[in-house]
């Protein structure tokens, strides 16, 4: 199987309803992606929609994981406008559909955005992560230090707080 990472410049229709369908299918299977399931396609589009503006503004960048050429992850690249920031670069939404999970593809598609962000000029990335989901060991694999936390800063459900976990990848 032939798996690439794709720079999408503009997301047709289909791309972006594939892209709230992963996202509900990623949330709803446990995923830590910005939502607690059960979620709709109604709760996650308003959030989809902002991360696309920002695509629009020149400030976010998408790479989409594609197997055999059809979609099965994406996460986006969020740099910054100020100055004193734009060697920099903020992976967010990072998913892979529970259909292609498994085999690597979360890795190959974190490296892919990697390989996006050096071919922009970028020389580091960072990204937060939910505390409790086993995700920093996997971050870790992938080149990711852990640098900081914010105790308590996601709240789950009433009484179950949880520490937002910073990252951060030398390119």
């Amino acid at each position: 199987m032939e798996e690439t990472v794709e720079r999408v410049a503009h997301v047709e229709p289909e791309l972006r309803d594939w892209m709230l369908n992963c996202w509900v299918d990623v949330t709803n299977d446990g995923g830590s992606v910005g939502f607690v399931g059960p979620v709709d396609a109604d709760d996650v589009r308003p959030t989809l929609d902002g991360e696309l503006a920002g695509m629009t503004a020149g400030t976010t960048t998408l790479g989409v994981l594609r197997v055999d050429g059809t979609p099965a992850g994406f996460g986006f690249l969020v740099g910054s406008a100020k100055p004193l920031f734009r060697h920099w670069a903020t992976v967010l939404r990072l998913q892979v559909h529970p259909k292609w999970q498994g085999g690597g593809r979360g890795r190959r598609l974190l490296d892919g955005l990697a390989e996006l962000a050096r071919a922009d000029g970028l020389e580091f990335l960072h990204l937060t992560y939910r505390d409790g989901t086993g995700l920093g060991r996997f971050y870790e694999s992938c080149g990711y230090v852990e640098t900081g936390r914010v105790p308590g800063m996601i709240r789950v459900a009433p009484g179950d707080d949880r520490d937002s976990v910073i990252m951060i990848r030398k390119l």
